[in-house]
């Protein structure tokens, strides 16, 4: 990007590390006082940077972050600069005349980038939020404007509503800990079912074939099929032998495992 087809030089700065990157409960645990930057267009620091949430967004193999964005009101880790498929993100406003040098050349190089990529329709269209979702909602639930209790009661199971509703750490460390084994289904849950069967992740590919295996074995059946219908979107049946690396799991795209159509990674 940085290279092909123009050479791209950008001027570094050092800015302030905004505070609402470090108070992220699903960002890194430390972040440096500064961070190291450069202009992509001349229209201000607070202005534009981020086109997309960079939690779930590289959930499909067809998604790519190209570059992170700077501003002040999003979260560290959002994309500046992505790709979906054959659509190419850019999270800046201003026109070419407005642009850095640096930044009229990457944006040359982004148009350049993303033509080896023509035909290719995005794989997942967004329909949830990613599992870090429900830390960042639990952190905030004794601070929210609305009922408290509304909000909770829509937000997470009515299970842990008298043991969590005035301990929004507490609620937010109890879905870190479980974090590989969240969902959406009218609400943020934990999967117990999953759990019960010895399995640490519903988005392993491991679990999948799993879960096909104990469909043959009467005492897990139930549970089993249970659990392929909640995450396999109608799918019947997967090539773990000859087709395992086109199998994929998406939060953005619902909580479920597809596959990759044969020869889609195929690039220009």
């Amino acid at each position: 990007m940085y290279r092909t087809p123009l050479a791209v030089q950008p001027q570094f700065e050092s800015w302030n590390t905004p505070g609402n990157y470090k108070s992220n409960p699903n960002g890194p645990d430390k972040l440096p006082e500064k961070m190291k930057v450069w202009l992509v267009q001349k229209t201000g620091k607070t202005v534009g940077g981020v086109v997309a949430r960079g939690a779930g967004f590289t959930d499909s193999p067809d998604a790519q972050v190209l570059a992170l964005g700077f501003n002040v009101g999003k979260s560290y880790g959002d994309v500046g600069i992505g790709r979906q498929g054959n659509f190419l993100q850019w999270g800046y406003s201003a026109p070419p005349s407005q642009m850095t040098e640096a930044g009229r050349r990457l944006f040359l190089n982004c148009i350049h980038y993303i033509h080896r990529f023509d035909g290719q329709a995005p794989l997942v269209r967004r329909q949830a939020s990613d599992r870090h979702s429900a830390i960042s909602l639990a952190s905030i639930i004794t601070a929210v404007s609305e009922d408290k209790k509304q909000f909770f009661l829509r937000t997470f199971p009515e299970s842990l509503w008298e043991k969590y509703h005035a301990d929004p750490e507490g609620l937010a460390a109890y879905y870190k800990a479980h974090l590989e084994l969240v969902y959406y289904d009218r609400g943020w849950r934990v999967d117990d079912d999953l759990k019960s069967l010895g399995l640490d992740s519903n988005r392993k590919v491991e679990a999948l074939e799993r879960l096909f295996a104990l469909l043959k074995d009467k005492t897990h059946a139930e549970t089993a099929r249970r659990l392929l219908d909640r995450y396999t979107d109608g799918h019947t049946t997967f090539d773990f032998q000859n087709g395992r690396d086109r199998i994929y799991f998406t939060d953005v795209g619902g909580y479920k495992f597809k596959v990759v159509p044969e020869g889609y990674l195929t690039t220009r």
